[in-house]
């Protein structure tokens, strides 16, 4: 039995994967916020738990275990608060005259608890959970400075690394993926002497190849200002740092797409939405905006020949109608979509994808389906398909479903708030998973706070292999 220590282990995400992998326990888990701890001991309660500030704690205070997870609060590491990356120290002394937020610097230094932990217990693997941006951890005139010397601190104390740049949507090496498009940066340390933890098996999520059929893919890292392949840094997507590609040279190289799942799977159709066009409160202007974007941007008509013989393909509108023949044999079909709420990549994508892209068809007689989408209403995100992962979840609510439909305008399109249940989803937590908070803002907090258990499980399978030697079966897809 390998033992594990969760710190800043928040709503519990990273501690439900590590226990979905057969001989890991959870010893000890840890974190500053009382409903946060609260939560995890309702749904690990074999662990011993503390509500500290862990700057303060005395590593000494809690078991020596085997593994630890630490996730040290990221929400200042993030550009996504608006800010341009830095340290954040100031100029004068302890009085911070400059203006520099204190509180930004305090959470940064939550990343220090880890060697500290480090020295006192010797773990024999360590996983560290952030935000992509923490690798560029230092003042603006040399980014990255603190976080290569929070490296070499870990190094001194004998352990050697690797980064792993994971999207949750892709975390599929041991059980199914979350339905969430989630990137975060995982610095995985053991041992210097001891195994090698297998990254190769355990982070390329399978994917099909025109021209090699099923294939376990490759990151292909972009050159970019503040990525290269030899220093990769970074996001998945075709605008972001890196792709996917597959192994073998005879297609160049080509570019794949692992499986993912959709946003679809977590969203509750069953629950009621009014029309857009009833709504007393009428949505925000940007929000209605990125509807109507959405709407435009995934519901092109289809030409859908409805007669029964072979060879004959449903075709946009935009081009030429087929063949006009004496039979009415031509039907109507619109896509179905998905709208985000607030910030995030995208404003709109299809319903068929993770928390995105869901088409529709037309029937016989030509119906118009609008698409079922997931829209943001803050930020600069835009609407996708539910057949699409679902954006990121963030500490706030800020994505709504635009059901889809027999519809003629934007007007008659069906619209909710997700509910914290659809977040949890999202999360990749198991049905049942209990969250006592005293309202939606802070169930919604908690989530977003929290590791996807897919990512944990995979890694923590990742090091108990190597730890113990006993090898892991990867999940029958991959």
């Amino acid at each position: 039995m390998l033992t594990l220590t969760d710190l800043f282990c928040g709503a519990g995400g990273s501690s439900t994967g590590a226990v979905s992998v057969p001989g890991v326990k959870v010893r000890m888990a840890a974190n500053h916020a009382r409903h946060a701890v609260d939560t995890h001991q309702a749904n690990h309660p074999d662990a011993d738990h503390d509500c500290a500030d862990l700057s303060q704690v005395d590593p000494r205070r809690y078991p020596r275990t085997d593994i630890l997870w630490a996730s040290p609060e990221c929400t200042n590491h993030s550009i996504a608060k608006g800010r341009r990356r830095g340290h954040g120290a100031h100029n004068d002394g302890l009085f911070a005259e400059s203006g520099t937020d204190e509180a930004a610097i305090r959470s940064r230094a939550t990343m220090h608890d880890v060697p500290r932990f480090a020295e006192a217990h010797n773990y024999r693997a360590i996983i560290v959970e952030n935000v992509v941006d923490a690798y560029w951890w230092g003042p603006e005139q040399a980014p990255g400075a603190a976080f290569d010397a929070w490296l070499r601190t870990l190094h001194a104390w004998g352990y050697e690394h690797r980064i792993v740049w994971m999207n949750s949507m892709h975390a599929a090496a041991y059980g199914p993926a979350a339905p969430q498009s989630r990137d975060r940066m995982y610095v995985v340390l053991w041992r210097k002497g001891e195994r090698m933890p297998d990254f190769g098996k355990w982070t390329r999520p399978a994917a099909v190849c025109p021209m090699h059929g099923r294939i376990r893919a490759i990151q292909g890292w972009k050159t970019t200002k503040m990525c290269t392949p030899t220093r990769p840094w970074g996001r998945y997507g075709k605008h972001a740092q890196y792709i996917w590609r597959c192994p073998r040279v005879e297609c160049r190289n080509t570019v794949v797409e692992p499986t993912v799942r959709p946003a679809a799977e977590v969203i509750d159709w069953t629950l009621p939405a009014q029309q857009i066009g009833e709504r007393t409160k009428p949505l925000a202007a940007d929000t209605l905006r990125r509807v109507r974007a959405g709407f435009a941007a995934y519901i092109e008509p289809l030409a859908v020949p409805v007669e029964g013989r072979d060879g004959k393909r449903a075709a946009p509108l935009s081009g030429p109608l087929r063949t006009v023949t004496t039979r009415n044999e031509t039907g109507l079909a619109l896509p179905p979509y998905m709208v985000e709420l607030r910030g995030g990549g995208s404003s709109h994508r299809a319903i068929s994808q993770p928390l995105a892209t869901v088409t529709a068809g037309g029937n016989h007689h030509g119906i118009v389906t609008a698409p079922d989408l997931v829209v943001p209403y803050y930020g600069n995100g835009t609407a996708r398909p539910a057949s699409r992962p679902l954006p990121t979840v963030t500490t706030v609510d800020r994505h709504g479903a635009m059901y889809g439909g027999s519809v003629g305008s934007v007007e008659e399109c069906r619209f909710r708030m997700l509910e914290p249940h659809e977040y949890a989803a999202a999360m990749a937590f198991p049905d049942g998973y209990r969250l006592l908070a005293s309202s939606k803002r802070t169930e919604v907090l908690m989530l977003g706070n929290a590791v996807t258990p897919p990512a944990a499980r995979d890694l923590v399978a990742m090091v108990s292999e190597a730890i113990t030697g006993e090898e892991l079966p990867l999940a029958n897809d991959q």
